[in-house]
């Protein structure tokens, strides 16, 4: 006869928030302003000048500014909802939820950013250069400014205690620092755009000097190509963590057993899937002749501060 002996604790929350989730949301709404005060600025300047490279420019990074919304959005609802019980593991995988959502904006910029080039190579129109250069330094400049403060420093603190927190003994800030793919999202959408401006900037530059129109479109077939290729990587990784994906390289899985698969004591079941940014949740089934209390085994696991909720079940093993 089996006897299984489940993990269970009372008045615990399940916040699975990245460690800088709060630093990531002031510094998303802060880029927003700036690019969004850039945008009014060009289309207001292009209109009253008649330029149409200042109005293109502006309303192009008010795609930006609106998928960075996405991202914004996203780390107050899940901020605000931590707590929210009707979330069984919290809203750690929101930012993944956005990070893919913007993915797919980024994919359509490229396309249109691809699309408007090819079109541009077909039937050139003249360019006025010094105007151009100015505005694609002037967006550089404020890119460049953005994706500084959106960088990811993966800053990391040692402490001199356990971090590891098992199941009811969660502690948010703790965990280890995991890809914030929502911070990622809205880093690629201003680098995406300051590579569009580097890339006309020297396109420009060249046009000018040596009457090369066609450097100019070439440059966004390119800019719209290193572009794609960001988005399905970040298409890809937001994905695969919203559908407990566990990449290759990632060795928890492996680590788990080593830990727990002694003494005859043996994994049947074992699953393993994100729950946000650095935490990791696990539910352990296990058969073994001596069963011990589940707190024994998630001491067991206590090294690996990547997980933030365990659940374990033992069955005697069967005569």
């Amino acid at each position: 006869m089996s006897k299984a002996y489940a993990s269970a604790s009372t008045g615990h929350d399940h916040v699975f928030l990245g460690d800088n989730h709060r630093r990531n949301e002031r510094r998303t709404w802060f880029v927003i302003a700036l690019t969004a005060a850039m945008m009014v600025g060009e289309i207001a300047a292009g209109t009253y000048y008649g330029s149409m490279a200042l109005v293109a420019d502006g309303w192009h990074m008010s795609t930006h500014a609106a998928a960075m919304l996405i991202s914004a959005l996203a780390y107050l609802y899940a901020r605000r909802n931590a707590r929210n019980r009707r979330f069984t593991f919290g809203t750690g995988k929101l930012g993944d939820l956005a990070g893919f959502a913007s993915a797919i904006v980024l994919a359509l910029i490229a396309l249109l950013i691809g699309w408007e080039s090819l079109l541009r190579l077909l039937n050139p129109v003249a360019i006025s250069f010094p105007q151009a250069i100015s505005v694609a330094v002037l967006g550089l400049a404020v890119n460049l400014a953005s994706a500084w403060l959106l960088s990811d420093d993966h800053a990391h603190h040692h402490h001199g205690h356990d971090h590891h927190h098992h199941h009811g003994e969660h502690h948010p800030g703790h965990a280890g620092h995991g890809r914030d793919n929502n911070l990622r999202a809205a880093y690629l959408h201003v680098l995406a755009d300051a590579l569009t401006s580097v890339l006309a900037i020297i396109a420009l530059t060249a046009g000018s000097l040596y009457g090369w129109t066609w450097l100019d479109p070439l440059m966004g077939v390119v800019g719209a190509l290193v572009i794609a290729r960001w988005s399905t990587g970040l298409i890809r990784d937001a994905g695969g963590v919203l559908l407990d994906y566990l990449p290759a390289g990632e060795g928890l899985s492996e680590e788990i057993r080593a830990a727990i698969e002694k003494d005859g004591d043996r994994i049947t079941d074992l699953h393993v899937w994100q729950l946000g940014p650095g935490h990791h949740g696990a539910i352990v089934s296990l058969v073994t002749n001596n069963p011990q209390n589940p707190s024994l085994y998630r001491d067991k696991l206590a090294h690996l501060h990547e997980l933030s909720h365990v659940t374990v079940e033992v069955e005697r093993l069967a005569a």
